[in-house]
């Protein structure tokens, strides 16, 4: 199972959530502070962190914006109703999915499962190396450089990429898209996807704001080229 670094200061929310984790098989390394979780995690290498938005010193974004400056670790947020603006900021900030508190242990686990499942059926039919301009797509070694030079997707960000680009010029609404990427089967949040596409152009993009290669069809949704 994986190694899962959560960072909580509610007490009875962060003993909750370890216990129920490491019932279910997970390793579980959990603090109160961001200071204390960046502290933990070179010597823990967690696979994914639980990072809660509300924290007292350093908070949840400044540490999301941290980890995403040296790591493309999977970012799950937790945040408490209504933080709608922490959500946006938390998405542009880099983490992959979001999770409303209070939470049962099978929705964190399942969105846990979710974010590090790797994509293997987007290369079905398709050629293991891509070439799209400037792309390259390894979808075997789950790789992206442009223009020769290796790119560092979070997660979401490489996820949609290999979705959009397994059939390009198809239009994929924001509802499909977090369906086939986030694995969310019921009406989520479209900012996951809105805020995961600019990122995503931000990096892949020679202009973010006028985009060859993740294209908006507005009132449709997202698709990949034309080039």
């Amino acid at each position: 199972m994986s190694r899962v670094l959560l960072i909580e200061d509610d007490p009875s929310v962060r003993e909750g959530v370890e216990l129920g984790l490491r019932r279910r098989g997970h390793e579980v390394r959990a603090a109160a502070t961001g200071e204390a979780g960046l502290a933990a995690m070179a010597e823990f290498r967690p696979d994914l962190l639980l990072l809660d938005l509300m924290l007292p010193g350093m908070n949840g974004v400044q540490v999301c914006r941290q980890v995403r400056e040296r790591s493309q670790l999977p970012i799950i947020m937790l945040t408490a109703r209504g933080d709608d603006f922490d959500v946006v900021i938390g998405l542009e900030a880099g983490a992959d999915d979001y999770i409303v508190k209070p939470a049962r242990t099978e929705v964190i686990e399942a969105r846990i499962r979710a974010v590090l499942r790797r994509l293997d059926d987007g290369g079905q039919g398709r050629a293991a190396i891509e070439v799209h301009g400037e792309l390259t797509i390894d979808r075997v070694g789950l790789a992206v450089a442009k223009a020769g030079c290796p790119l560092a997707l979070a997660p979401s960000e490489l996820k949609l990429l290999l979705h959009l680009s397994a059939a390009p010029e198809q239009v994929f609404s924001r509802q499909q898209l977090l369906e086939h990427v986030w694995d969310h089967s019921y009406h989520a949040d479209a900012r996951l996807v809105d805020a995961c596409v600019a990122r995503l152009r931000g990096k892949i993009e020679d202009e973010a704001g006028s985009p060859r290669y993740v294209q908006t069809l507005r009132g449709f949704g997202y698709r990949f080229g034309p080039l």
